[in-house]
């Protein structure tokens, strides 16, 4: 079966806002305003989104249509 991904956007600034939620958008790769990066869909990295949720956007990344599973 295909890892799940998700697709990660910071999307509003994190100034003014608490210390742990800096360290959440810095522990999810991202470095600077309007970034994408994807991780692999876990309660991990739901958690951390979750936390920061008011600061980015969450794209569900659709599998590719030619990409075969590895189970098989």
């Amino acid at each position: 079966m295909a890892e799940q991904r998700v697709r990660v956007t910071w999307t509003k600034s994190a100034i003014g806002y608490a210390g742990n939620q800096k360290r959440t958008i810095a522990a999810l790769g991202l470095r600077r305003l309007h970034q994408t990066v994807e991780h692999a869909d876990g309660p991990a990295v739901r958690g951390m989104i979750a936390t920061v949720c008011h600061l980015v956007r969450v794209e569900e990344v659709p599998a590719a249509d030619g990409q075969k599973e590895a189970s098989e």
